[in-house]
Formats: C-alpha cells, sequence, structure tokens
C-alpha cells in the first residue's frame, strides 16, 4: 500500500479530525461520570462540559459533510492529482470487486493491498456510518438537554423513542428511553473508534503522522510499503 499524502489530507481535514478527537474523547469521560458518578461533587460541570463538546462535535460533523463539496484532496493512493472530496465517498472504479480482498487483507490473509482509491470500501461504509452515528448521538443529546428537549423537532424523537418498547425499564422516566439510544450509540462510537486505531496503527505510524501532525513520509511516493 502507499503511504499517505499530503494532498490525500489536506490540514482543513487534519484539523476537523483533531475536533473529532478531542471532543470524542471528552464526550466519553463525562459520559462515563454522568452514568457512573465515581465521586460527588463533580456532576455540573460534567454536564456542562458535555453539552458543550456535544454542540462542538455536531457543528463539526456537520461542517466536514459540507467542506466534502467544496473542498479538493487526492482520491487516489500514491497521486497528488486532486478533485473534491466527496468523490472519496462514492465507489470508484478502483473499488469494484474489491470487498472481499480488502477484507482479507484486514484479517492479514492478503499480503498485498488491493485498493487503489483513497479509501477502501469498508473505510467509506465505516465513515459514512460514523458520520450518521455521530448525528445521532448528537440528537439524542439535544433531545436529552433541558434547553432544547421542548422542541418540536426533539420531542417527536422522545415520543418515539418510548414508542419502541424502552419505556418499562425500571427507574425510568419519560426521557429514560431516549438516554438508552444516547448510550447505545455512544458505545457504537467508542468501539469503531477502538477499530478504527487500530487499522490505522497495524501497518506503522505513517497514518498517524499525518493525521495529527500533517507530516508526509520522505519515501511516500517510492512505491508500495
Amino acid at each position: 500500500m502507499h503511504k499517505p499524502l499530503k494532498e490525500q489530507h489536506p490540514p482543513i481535514f487534519v484539523a476537523t479530525h483533531w475536533i473529532n478527537f478531542v471532543a470524542l474523547v471528552i464526550l466519553m469521560l463525562s459520559g462515563l461520570y454522568i452514568h457512573y458518578p465515581a465521586w460527588g461533587g463533580f456532576m455540573g460541570v460534567a454536564r456542562g462540559v458535555h453539552i458543550f463538546f456535544g454542540v462542538i462535535i455536531f457543528i463539526n460533523v456537520v461542517a466536514r459533510i459540507i467542506l466534502a463539496f467544496f473542498v479538493k484532496d487526492s482520491i487516489t493512493q500514491g497521486s497528488r492529482d486532486m478533485e473534491l472530496d466527496i468523490k472519496n465517498f462514492w465507489f470508484q472504479k478502483e473499488n469494484r470487486h474489491q470487498f472481499f480482498p480488502m477484507l482479507r487483507w484486514y484479517l492479514f490473509m492478503k499480503k498485498d493491498y488491493p485498493i487503489s482509491a483513497k479509501y477502501a470500501t469498508l473505510q467509506k461504509i465505516s465513515y459514512m456510518a460514523i458520520a450518521v452515528m455521530l448525528l445521532a448521538v448528537s440528537y439524542t443529546g439535544f433531545c436529552l438537554w433541558g434547553v432544547t428537549n421542548q422542541w418540536a423537532i426533539f420531542a417527536i424523537g422522545n415520543r418515539a423513542f418510548a414508542s419502541i418498547g424502552f419505556g418499562a425499564v425500571p427507574g425510568g422516566g419519560s426521557l429514560m428511553p431516549t438516554r438508552i439510544v444516547h448510550y447505545l450509540i455512544a458505545w457504537f462510537l467508542v468501539i469503531i473508534g477502538m477499530i478504527h486505531v487500530y487499522i490505522a496503527t497495524m501497518h506503522g505510524l505513517s497514518a498517524w503522522r499525518m493525521i495529527f501532525l500533517h507530516k508526509e513520509d520522505a519515501d511516500a511516493l517510492e512505491g508500495s510499503h
């Protein structure tokens, strides 16, 4: 496989990745405290921090989706030719018939990297799923927040979640079904995040240097690695 090039990851997308990373870590830690308060006197701060970074990540996800239609980057492995980023999330000709070969590569059953597009089919599916889940966890967060949960768009959501059967949970209230949905989506994101870290690391730290430092390896264009 080719090592990442700067043209594949423009600075603006490095910045949005940083914001997602920091916000998700803080949301995970503050959310765990809200759910399991290990010590007293911190709940108000934890809730405030959780809401603040929830709004931040929602704005960041929406901005990242919009930017994909305007910012250009390289959409092909080993190339500095640039096109609109949104093309990375469509199935390109380089992705054809590569789902199972790519799956075997992830499982160390295939030595040769089978994809010449920037993202493999599984990556595209997972990144789109992550975007949807981030929007969903943001929506359920607004459904729970006292400032917004009476707004029509969020009140409808609370009624819909209450109708799917979680209302019988012991100790539950009118918002308990929404809390459960919010909690489940959050854990889904944590698990996907762990897999993402593993895949980004499994063949070296080139991806880390690029996405966090915007630093390209000296031999990034010297064939396959």
